[in-house]
């Protein structure tokens, strides 16, 4: 009698579909995501930083580019050992401020991160994965402090700077993870 064999596949981040075949193959990758929504001002820096690590790094780590749903930022990671994230941040500091949290250390302040259209933001999806135990071993987030987040406005010039200084810094980042043995192939 033969044996039934399941194959089905599941969707992944980036779009498309993965069998359990292949996620048993590949180890999980380093992910950058850059959060954002490009119509609100300074709330796009996240997503400039993916824009500007793809032009210059795609074959060194796996970057998206996502809004700030929570639950879907959840399940982007949930198979990364290494992931980087990127948001904009009003903390009261001066805009273009670069905050950085290692997410393995300390908690991420929920006030920060609250220019989402969504209630469970950043701040809420990394915490609930910490008390899951389903945080990756290695997680830094950015916060680059906004100054506009209207509708149809562009990003700030300090906010620019600050975007092009945590994209450099992000790939020395990387360049670490890679020393401590993360892999660099995505899936």
């Amino acid at each position: 009698m033969p044996t039934l064999r399941y194959l089905f596949t599941l969707p992944t981040c980036s779009g498309y579909e993965m069998s359990t075949n292949q996620l048993a193959q590949k180890p999980p990758p380093i992910l950058v995501i850059g959060v954002g929504n490009l119509y609100r001002g300074d709330d796009a820096v996240g997503r400039i930083v993916a824009q500007g690590l793809k032009r210059e790094a795609t074959d060194r780590v796996n970057i998206i580019e996502k809004d700030c749903d929570g639950a879907a930022l959840m399940e982007c990671w949930e198979s990364a050992d290494a992931v980087i994230l990127i948001d904009a941040v009003h903390s009261g500091a001066l805009p273009g401020t670069i905050l950085r949290f290692d997410a393995q250390v300390q908690p991420i302040p929920a006030t920060y991160f609250h220019y989402s259209s969504h209630a469970f933001g950043v701040a809420e999806a990394v915490e609930l994965s910490r008390t899951l135990n389903q945080l990756p071993p290695r997680f830094i987030v950015y916060g680059i402090e906004g100054k506009c987040f209207e509708p149809g406005s562009g990003i700030t010039g300090a906010v620019a700077e600050a975007a092009q200084d945590v994209l450099e810094q992000i790939q020395k980042d990387v360049a670490l993870f890679v020393a401590q043995g993360f892999r660099l192939d995505g899936f």
